[in-house]
């Protein structure tokens, strides 16, 4: 089966600065992918390649090629909305729209349309099911989204992404403000949402990455020093550099 994401040669700019450098891997469906590595390493900038966030920040230029399903997301005349609705982000910390956990939820559907095609009801239901929490708030669906635990709105985060029925999952470390139980919680959830989706997650907790993901790739300095199958890379890495960060000897 051919990669859902292909990276070929990535460079990215920020103005003169040489953020991203020659880049090249490939991002298997259904499965999950961690990015490690310390701060300021480029994890971040590279998650947001992948549905062209980047896109809005001055003075930004990439080369090379970021393919999905085979179509370069670059290439000119490129429908950035569409990508959007197909490469989902949720963030470091919970941000649910200051509204009731319904309107959350239903957003996605709503701004793209999928309402003419299903009752928007029917979404709200299956995203909040598929995150573990529609037994929780099934009856409380008018709650201010943002009156619920962190735990619990970054779950609603997610349910606000998938409910447009994406593709991709990109993750900028999603339990980093969430205490154990909660992060035990989504890192659950992102096993589960494996079955459907292809996941990308960017983690501080090198534990976590061990724990949830298939792949993992190590950056250092706005490169990729290594990339390969998470328990190999863990237990038996081919470059000193891994070596030497993941049992706390540099980084």
């Amino acid at each position: 089966m051919p990669p859902k994401i292909e990276i070929n040669n990535l460079n990215l700019y920020y103005g003169d600065f040489h953020a991203l450098k020659n880049m090249s891997i490939s991002i298997e469906s259904n499965r999950i992918t961690a990015l490690i590595g310390p701060s300021g390493c480029g994890k971040s900038t590279f998650l947001r390649v992948l549905n062209r966030m980047n896109d809005t920040i001055p003075g930004v230029r990439v080369t090379g090629e970021v393919l999905l399903d085979g179509q370069d997301i670059y290439a000119e005349g490129a429908d950035v909305v569409e990508l959007r609705s197909r490469v989902g982000m949720v963030f470091q910390r919970p941000n649910p729209f200051p509204q009731s956990i319904f309107d959350n939820v239903a957003f996605g559907p709503r701004i793209l349309g999928m309402n003419k095609e299903r009752d928007v009801t029917e979404y709200v239901a299956e995203s909040l099911q598929s995150v573990g929490l529609w037994d929780e708030l099934q009856d409380d669906l008018d709650r201010m989204a943002t009156d619920l635990t962190p735990g619990q709105q970054q779950r609603v985060c997610i349910a606000r992404t998938i409910a447009v029925h994406p593709e991709v999952i990109l993750m900028d470390e999603p339990c980093s403000k969430l205490d154990p139980v909660a992060t035990m919680q989504v890192e659950e959830l992102m096993r589960e949402l494996a079955d459907n989706y292809t996941i990308v997650i960017v983690t501080h907790n090198m534990q976590q990455a061990a724990r949830v993901s298939d792949s993992t790739g190590f950056f250092w300095l706005g490169e990729i020093v290594e990339f390969g199958e998470t328990g190999r890379l863990f237990t038996r890495p081919k470059e000193a550099l891994t070596e030497a960060y993941i049992t706390g000897r540099r980084g």
